[in-house]
């Protein structure tokens, strides 16, 4: 089936612009759904309102020029009307954007770091930050309602590939570089570095943290895949299964499950707690021999999501197809075109799929299946307990299989 087109947002082009530079590596949506940025190239980040920018879909079709006279969203005009009227901003960040992740405060969330008590800045429960890592190997840390800076990270000294905050409201930030590194940051405490995770043996390409904010998984260069635990900064284990590059993970919702995308033109749905693999979604037929994994196959999978409803799984390809999968189906529910895709993620409720081409922006609507009774209770019962002590529980042995996703 082919997936419904929701809208567009075009990056402006001149005459005279070259393609190299614009490629869009890296979208990212708000948590709280207010806001979507994304990186046009030529070291440029655009941030919108999410809201205004569906308003104008409807409005106007599914073409939507970003910078088009008819369709422009009203810009900052005073520092007071940040909180009840969102807007949108263009930000140079001075060199090429990897990556981007959005942060926000609970306030009881207090800074790791206890013998410091005064601090720079004092971020609230209404401000919302982003995080830009760039080619130099900085982080710039800006306010979304004003666009102005507020913070510069200078540690690592290779391309910022991947940036994550921890979901839990504390702004820990991981970022994910070329130089073989993870760092660990708290923003609370002025941008702090406060721990360097050292495993990798090059590249990492991409981070991301469990619903909980416990674990973290890391993938990079040498078919890595790494789980890190988040209270002790050490590494719980290492996954073994890719045979090419992995760049791309993420948790499902409940977090029972990790999806990595890699070169060798698979993704693997994992149980992260015992490290074995579920589900295999192959993007070449017949998937190709270890050996040929690495091969110039026009298939090498370069991003890979979870939906909000924990049933579907997104992947983007360099065979020009974006794959709408249900977890429990060996092949995709929905495609879509899309060429020379670099990176896709799924709106804050999970309704629409932004993937990144060229500078631009495109959107398909996320299938609409009913979740089985079943699938919610896999689901709701890890609000309570870990897949640790669901695979515990006096019920049967095929209840816990299903419980854990095996069935």
């Amino acid at each position: 089936a082919r997936s419904r087109t929701v809208g567009e947002l075009l990056a402006p082009t001149s005459p005279f612009d070259k393609k190299c530079g614009r490629e869009n590596w890296t979208v990212a949506f708000a948590p709280d759904g207010s806001y979507l940025a994304w990186s046009q190239g030529h070291r440029i980040v655009k941030l919108v309102p999410w809201a205004q920018c569906l308003n104008n879909f409807l409005l106007h079709g599914t073409k939507n020029g970003a910078n088009a006279a008819g369709t422009r969203l009203p810009r900052q005009s005073s520092e007071g009307s940040q909180k009840n009227k969102p807007c949108e901003h263009v930000i140079d960040c001075g060199d090429i954007v990897w990556s981007l992740a959005f942060g926000s405060s609970v306030p009881e969330k207090q800074s790791r770091c206890v013998n410091i008590e005064w601090h720079r800045f004092k971020f609230g429960q209404d401000q919302l930050l982003l995080a830009t890592g760039l080619n130099n190997g900085r982080i710039k840390i800006w306010d979304v309602y004003t666009g102005k800076l507020l913070l510069n990270l200078m540690d690592h000294t290779e391309v910022v590939r991947d940036l994550t905050f921890a979901p839990d409201g504390s702004l820990i930030l991981v970022s994910a570089s070329r130089d073989k590194t993870l760092r660990v940051w708290d923003l609370k405490d002025d941008g702090n570095m406060m721990k360097v995770l050292r495993g990798h043996p090059n590249w990492v390409y991409g981070c991301a943290f469990s619903p909980d904010s416990s674990i973290l998984c890391s993938v990079g260069a040498s078919k890595a895949v790494f789980l890190w635990d988040m209270d002790k900064y050490c590494m719980l284990r290492k996954l073994e299964g890719h045979h090419n590059d992995v760049v791309a993970c993420e948790f499902s919702p409940d977090g029972a499950l990790l999806a990595t995308a890699s070169y060798d033109t698979r993704v693997y749905v994992w149980d992260p707690h015992v490290g074995v693999i579920l589900r295999e979604f192959g993007h070449l037929f017949p998937p190709p021999t270890p050996i040929f994994a690495g091969g110039a196959n026009d298939r090498w999978v370069r991003s890979v999501c979870f939906s909000h409803d924990g049933l579907h799984v997104a992947s983007l390809a360099d065979d020009k197809m974006v794959r709408f999968w249900r977890i429990d189906e060996e092949y995709p529910v929905q495609v879509a075109p899309l060429n020379n895709g670099l990176c896709c993620t799924f709106s804050t409720d999970g309704s629409v799929l932004a993937a990144g081409q060229d500078g631009s922006l495109y959107f398909w609507a996320t299938p609409s299946q009913v979740s089985s009774l079943q699938h919610l209770c896999r689901m709701a019962i890890r609000r309570v307990m870990p897949t640790s002590q669901v695979k515990n529980l006096p019920i049967p042995g095929k209840v816990v299989e299903f419980l854990c996703y095996q069935i």
